[in-house]
């Protein structure tokens, strides 16, 4: 039977694997090791790689190499501080330093500029303290009211001839005070009070318990707080002059409660009955009323029916 080419190439290649493998066998087995690995790391021992494969492995590991390099000497250049103190200036450099300061360019403009916005907060802060202080003696009677901001808040003009005058004390509950303040805005009363919490030499308690009384949200603090438009007086003469002896009581004064006890006499005014009680403005109006003083008290009855 005739044998094709292929058939004839496979039988000698079949024949030929018996020597092969003996040819191995006989190679010692350092010989292998050294080949194989000779084989595997041709960029670690700097042999030129066999095929394309290998040479490709190696130029990747060569860049990966270069790459860690590259970040480990950027996180050491993190790492690395600044300096911790500033560098000791030379003489040299200090003496010039104080030399321009000294001819430095003097600006007459921005001096004059600079002292008369001095001078202006100097007056300014000058006219606020006269205008507090003011207003803290006029709340306490200790000088004359400034009548064109009292319009509305008390009524001692002519028309207006008797005026409620509210008797209390600063040992009465705040809210009770308040109350009554809010019943006298109505009827343009006064609240008046013998004396000052802790003696007429501290002013701060009686400031404090002004506040207290007359700010209209009881939780607001500091200078911009709304109060209500009530007169508020220490006035001992005007308790001695009606016998108050207990509070509160209520009192139509004719003509002005709120002038200054020390520019009044003890033959001032007074009024004609005074009404004691722990009761609401407009029931002590009444019991006013039923005691002789109708005209007395109409006013400030009708100005309460208005709220």
């Amino acid at each position: 039977m005739p044998i094709c080419k292929s058939s004839a190439s496979s039988a000698r290649a079949a024949a030929a694997w018996p020597v092969l493998l003996a040819a191995l066998l006989a190679i010692p087995a350092s010989a292998q090791e050294t080949s194989a690995s000779a084989q595997e790391t041709p960029a670690a021992t700097g042999a030129a790689p066999t095929n394309a494969r290998e040479g490709t492995a190696a130029a990747g590991d060569a860049a990966l190499d270069r790459l860690k390099r590259a970040t480990l000497q950027r996180k050491a250049d993190a790492r690395q501080q600044g300096p911790t103190a500033l560098p000791a200036p030379s003489e040299e450099m200090r003496r010039r330093a104080f030399d321009g300061l000294r001819h430095r360019a003097a600006a007459p403009a921005m001096d004059a500029r600079a002292r008369t916005a001095l001078d202006k907060g100097k007056e300014a802060l000058a006219a606020q303290r006269e205008a507090m202080a003011r207003r803290l003696g006029q709340a306490f009677g200790l000088e004359a009211p400034d009548t064109s901001a009292l319009a509305g808040a008390a009524a001692p003009g002519a028309n207006k001839a008797w005026v409620p005058v509210l008797f209390v004390s600063s040992s009465m509950p705040i809210a009770t005070l308040r109350t009554y303040a809010a019943q006298l805005e109505q009827a343009h009363g006064v609240l008046a009070f013998r004396g000052m919490p802790g003696g007429l030499t501290r002013v701060g308690p009686m400031a404090k318990l002004s506040a207290e009384i007359l700010r209209l949200d009881p939780g607001c603090e500091g200078p911009a707080c709304a109060m209500r438009g009530v007169q508020l007086i220490v006035d001992p003469l005007i308790f001695r002059q009606h016998g108050v002896a207990r509070v509160p009581a209520l009192a139509m004064v004719p003509g002005d409660p709120t002038q200054p006890y020390c520019e009044r006499e003890d033959d001032s005014p007074r009024a004609a009955h005074v009404v004691y009680g722990d009761a609401a403005l407009s029931g002590l109006l009444e019991e006013y009323a039923r005691l002789g003083g109708k005209e007395e008290v109409r006013d400030a009855q009708s100005r309460l029916e208005r709220r």
